[in-house]
């Protein structure tokens, strides 16, 4: 059950938050966990934030993994690490999910079942990677692999954000000074043009009809979004393949589309190299991966693959007839599967990608800011000419 809470610490400072507890003496007793006392609490109904407002950051991930995995390895207890993290954290949220993970250890439970509670905050790569350093004494060396791939996702996302903000941050700017120049500049100067009783160019008369609408109709372009919002929710509603569908459009558009699955295949072979390291077997590693792509097109190739492989097909011929590597991958798959270093080869082809989605992005930086210098100069220039053009007209006849 989810309740709502008002409680006060140790200091006497009033704490509002939200958690899960069995009933109110559990509540009251993860509370204690946290050094906080309960005032007064209600019952709710848990519903999921539209846009993940609890959700547990990559960089609180990161510090969970760094700091267990130097515990683990100094020889601290999995309890005393979690009580220490838990102290530590400035995640309310996170410190909560880490009471309960205490408490369901003092039950009898392993790290990874704690984990399984919790799989919004911990997906199938996660729990199972967990799991199998359990299982072979080797969790600090797991938790290490799991700091380094978390940092490096979350460099990748820095910088996919980054090239991403500039465009949105002029896109914003340019669409203001389109309905700055359509709404408010162009009308003021239609009627001195009309009034100029000449034959207008066709770049003007184009000029003035775009501005008519944006000024009589600006209706539709503000319902616009909405629309369009209410008939993706429709099609979302009616179609069982919308998502396979959308994630099929994603791969399909032109830049955007290559360097996402790129992305994709590179945090794949990653994390199915630390699960084949850590003793997963690749058919179990292929149907728990296939659940975390976050895509449903390649998520469906990979089924095939694990199908062709689990038929008797080998690694690198199973993934060549599926057609999800290019040429180059397959052979360093091929290499890794014939001299038994597969974990290796895997590594050598997130690599591959991760170098290859680092330089996509590196140009697409280079080109970001021209591209949209010379958008918006096009746009200016071509609205001063349309304006400007007729009235030149007129003061050439007039000298002549």
């Amino acid at each position: 059950m989810q309740y709502k809470y008002l409680a006060i610490d140790q200091a006497g400072r009033q704490v509002r938050g939200q958690t899960e507890a069995a009933n109110l003496v559990d509540l009251e007793s993860r509370l204690n966990r946290l050094g906080l006392y309960l005032i007064e609490e209600r019952e709710v109904e848990y519903r999921p934030s539209l846009f993940g407002g609890k959700s547990i950051r990559r960089a609180d991930l990161i510090t969970f993994c760094f700091h267990m995995e130097q515990l683990t390895r100094a020889g601290v207890s999995l309890l005393e690490g979690l009580d220490d993290l838990r102290d530590s954290l400035e995640n309310q949220h996170f410190q909560q999910i880490i009471a309960t993970m205490i408490e369901d250890i003092e039950g009898g439970l392993q790290l990874s079942q704690a984990m399984n509670k919790h799989p919004t905050v911990f997906d199938a790569v996660f729990s199972n990677l967990i799991q199998s350093g359990e299982a072979t004494g080797r969790l600090p060396d797991v938790l290490l692999n799991l700091t380094e791939t978390l940092k490096a996702q979350d460099e990748l996302a820095a910088q996919t954000k980054k090239i991403i903000m500039y465009p949105a941050f002029v896109g914003t700017v340019i669409l203001g000074v389109i309905a700055f120049l359509m709404i408010y500049l162009v009308p003021k100067l239609v009627g001195f043009i009309k009034n100029m009783q000449q034959t207008l160019p066709w770049n003007t008369k184009v000029l003035i009809a775009v501005s008519d609408f944006f000024v009589n109709d600006w209706p539709v372009i503000v319902a616009s979004p909405f629309i369009l919002l209410f008939a993706m929710w429709l099609w979302k509603r009616s179609d069982p393949q919308y998502q396979y569908k959308v994630d099929g459009i994603k791969l399909k558009i032109p830049v955007i589309g290559p360097l996402l699955k790129k992305i994709v295949l590179a945090r794949f072979a990653n994390y199915f190299a630390m699960m084949y390291d850590a003793g997963i077997t690749i058919l179990d590693s292929l149907r728990i991966l296939e659940g975390v792509l976050g895509n449903l097109v390649l998520a469906k190739g990979l089924t095939e693959v694990r199908e062709l492989i689990s038929e008797g097909q080998g690694v690198s011929s199973s993934f060549e007839r599926v057609r999800m590597f290019p040429p180059l991958v397959i052979r360093m798959l091929r290499v890794g599967e014939s001299t038994g270093a597969l974990d290796n080869a895997l590594r050598n082809v997130s690599y591959f990608y991760d170098r290859d989605v680092k330089e996509s992005i590196e140009k697409a930086q280079a080109l970001i800011e021209p591209v949209m210098t010379v958008v918006l100069g096009l746009i200016l220039g071509s609205v001063m000419i349309s304006v400007l053009g007729p009235i030149y007209d007129l003061l050439t006849k007039l000298k002549t």
